[in-house]
C-alpha cells in the first residue's frame, strides 16, 4: 500500500453500475442498478428507464417521501437487502445543509447512494519528544471493519443537529471526553470521496477536527464500539498507513490530511503534489 492506493480506493466506482436518482427533475445520487430492481418492486414510489432512477412526482412533500420511502427501507432490511439499521435519520439534499428532499434511515444512504456525511477526529498530544496521535481499536463485534484502527472519535452526521454538537455526543460515548474538552475541537476543513462497496456508493463528506488533549488525559469507550485506545507517535501513524491496511479505509484520508498538515508529508515525498490533487479533489458532481 501507499498514501496514493489509500486515497484511489477511496475514489472507485463503475458508473456503468449506477444510475442517476432523480426527484423533482433534481439528481440527488447513483443508485446501483441491482439496488433500483429491488425497488422497482413499489412501482408506485419508483420508475425508472435507462438513464435513471425516478421519485413519484405525486411525493410532492418531504414528508410524504419521507413517509413513503420508510417503510420501503424497512422492508428491504427484512428481506436482507439492506443488510444493517442504525436508527437514525439522515437528510437528502444536494449540499450539506441545503434544502431537503426527505428523511431516510442512515442504512439506505448508500443504498440509494444519496450523499452522506461524518465527522472525524484527531486526538492529539503534544509532547517533549513530538505530537502524538490517539488511535482506536474498533470492537471486533462491529459489522464493519471490526478489529480495524479508526480515529479517536468519529460517526455519522444524522439529521438535526450540527457537527459540533455531533462530536460532543460522539466523544461522550466512544471516549469519555467531557463537553468542556471536546468543544475546543477546531475544524480544519471537509474531504470528500466516492467509493462503491457492497452496500452500494458512498458519496461522503467528512468534516475533520483536531482536538488538542493533555497529557494525562486517557479516553475510554462507553458504548462498546472501540476494543481499545493506543497513543502512538504521529511518525508510527505515518508507517502504518503508508506501509499496511490496518486503518479503516476513510480514516486514511483524514490521517494523510493531518500528514500533510503537520508536515510529515511534505514536498520530499516523491508523490507529495498528487497525493495534495487527489486528497483535496472536490466532491463527485451530480448531474440534473
Amino acid at each position: 500500500m501507499s498514501y496514493l492506493d489509500h486515497i484511489q480506493r477511496c475514489h472507485h466506482y463503475l458508473p456503468e453500475q449506477f444510475l442517476p436518482f432523480y426527484i423533482n427533475g433534481q439528481c440527488f445520487g447513483l443508485t446501483h442498478k441491482t439496488h433500483i430492481t429491488h425497488l422497482l418492486n413499489w412501482p408506485t414510489v419508483f420508475d425508472a428507464d435507462a438513464k435513471g432512477l425516478y421519485l413519484n412526482p405525486d411525493l410532492n412533500t418531504p414528508e410524504a417521501r419521507t413517509q413513503a420511502i420508510a417503510s420501503i427501507m424497512w422492508e428491504l432490511h427484512q428481506q436482507g437487502v439492506i443488510d444493517s439499521w442504525v436508527g437514525e435519520r439522515y437528510s437528502v439534499s444536494q449540499v450539506f445543509q441545503g434544502p431537503s428532499m426527505m428523511l431516510i434511515e442512515r442504512a439506505a444512504v448508500a443504498f440509494l447512494g444519496v450523499r452522506g456525511y461524518g465527522i472525524h477526529v484527531n486526538g492529539l498530544v503534544q509532547k517533549s519528544d513530538g505530537i502524538y496521535v490517539w488511535v482506536g481499536v474498533r470492537s471486533k463485534s462491529k459489522p464493519f471493519w471490526p478489529g480495524m484502527l479508526d480515529q479517536v472519535v468519529a460517526g455519522g452526521q444524522p439529521e438535526g443537529i450540527s457537527p459540533m454538537q455531533n462530536l460532543i455526543k460522539e466523544a461522550a460515548e466512544e471516549a469519555a471526553i467531557p463537553k468542556a474538552i471536546a468543544e475546543t475541537a477546531t475544524a480544519q476543513g471537509e474531504l470528500y470521496y466516492c467509493t462503491a462497496t457492497s452496500r452500494g456508493i458512498h458519496n461522503d463528506g467528512i468534516f475533520v477536527y483536531d482536538l488538542w488533549l493533555d497529557e494525562d488525559f486517557t479516553p475510554y469507550n462507553t458504548d462498546g464500539e472501540v476494543e481499545s485506545f493506543q497513543l502512538l507517535p504521529i511518525q508510527e501513524v505515518a508507517q502504518i498507513v503508508e506501509n499496511s491496511s490496518q486503518f479503516k479505509e476513510n480514516c486514511n484520508l483524514v490521517n494523510i490530511d493531518l500528514l500533510l498538515r503537520l508536515g510529515v508529508i511534505d514536498k520530499t515525498h516523491p508523490d507529495y503534489e498528487a497525493i495534495k490533487q487527489t486528497l483535496y479533489s472536490s466532491p463527485l458532481a451530480l448531474n440534473n
